[in-house]
């Protein structure tokens, strides 16, 4: 059997361990072939591909960012997309597609899965962990440890100043790396997509912090809302999936707390250091055993299935199932951060 394997979406720390992991118990236990497509779905569209063997993916378990490329391409929006798809695996001999990503890249893979019978396998992966089907992606654990350092380090600066600083982290339209990270740097506030905020409410608890003689750190999601009011945007551009980039709400809070408090506030927004670099302990666990079941699944033509970590076992679920929904922050959860604002 031929396996294609493709990196979608944005980059993420531990893609490269699922690279090895499904090369290594592919090619040693099952002697399948591996190809490799470049830059996401674009690889297929376009039949730019790359050999991959034990070889190609010696050393890459530590390194950041994927070693196949990656992109944010529609295929289903490109003209003849799905035929140009089936072409190139037809022409290569791919049997079957390993496909890792997020929302989108796993969207795509369903859908050419149940409704063009392409097989396919999807491994779970965004900094977000905003896929319903599995308890954690990779990626998120490093981007909360790069965040909470980030924060840890803000406090000193913010106390030698007495300002504020905001801090605005990724996410899109879930907050759990805002919400872990801000409890565990011991943010002063902490704001998520999942419930608006309240501004005077916010200056409330920025000036409760100041009168304690301590400079507050406010940690907002960047898919966070005012409560009369609505996303802030840098821009109103899409991507090819149709989303917003998100980016805007920190230098805006930052704005209003200063004007209403007259106290000096300052924005830090982490961007894209939170998802680049060397993967934690945990991502490099989780993305390797997310790579040996997923060809497992492969091997046993399991297709239109995902692979997802529940409790501390791995198992296989629809990709649709994956796709359905996000996977939000229970309003319980952020009630417990509520102790420690102000």
């Amino acid at each position: 059997m031929r396996v294609g394997v493709l990196t979608g979406g944005g980059d993420c720390p531990g893609l490269n361990a699922v690279i090895r992991a499904v090369v290594r118990k592919g090619v040693q236990e099952y002697g399948h072939d591996f190809i490799g497509f470049r830059d996401g779905w674009r690889g297929p569209l376009e039949g730019r591909s790359v050999p991959l063997d034990i070889p190609a993916v010696r050393g890459i378990l530590p390194r950041g960012g994927t070693v196949l490329g990656s992109s944010r391409t529609n295929p289903l929006k490109e003209e003849d997309g799905v035929r140009r798809i089936k072409d190139t695996l037809a022409r290569l001999r791919v049997d079957a597609l390993v496909t890792i990503g997020g929302e989108d890249t796993l969207g795509v893979a369903a859908r050419l899965s149940d409704e063009f019978q392409v097989p396919c396998v999807g491994v779970p992966k965004t900094i977000d962990n905003d896929l319903s089907a599995t308890d954690y992606t990779f990626g998120f654990d490093t981007a909360v440890g790069i965040a909470t350092e980030a924060i840890d380090r803000l406090h000193t600066t913010a106390e030698s100043h007495m300002r504020v600083l905001v801090v605005e982290v990724m996410g899109r339209h879930a907050g759990w790396i805002a919400l872990h990270s801000g409890l565990a740097g011991g943010a002063n506030v902490i704001l998520i997509p999942e419930q608006r905020f309240d501004i005077e409410q916010v200056c409330a608890w920025v000036a409760s912090r100041f009168r304690s003689s301590y400079a507050p750190i406010v940690v907002v999601a960047e898919g966070a809302m005012p409560r009369d009011g609505d996303v802030v945007l840098k821009d109103g551009s899409l991507d090819s999936f149709g989303h917003v980039r998100l980016s805007g709400v920190g230098e805006w809070l930052a704005k209003e707390i200063e004007r209403r408090t007259g106290n000096e506030a300052r924005t830090t927004v982490l961007g894209h250091v939170q998802r680049g670099g060397t993967p934690s302990a945990f991502d490099r666990w989780l993305a390797t055993r997310f790579g040996l079941h997923a060809v497992d699944a492969v091997h046993e033509g399991d297709f239109g299935t995902m692979v997802a970590l529940r409790g501390t076992d791995i198992v296989r679920v629809p990709i649709a199932e994956a796709t359905a929904r996000l996977k939000t922050v229970d309003p319980a959860l952020y009630a417990e951060a509520g102790v420690f604002f102000g």
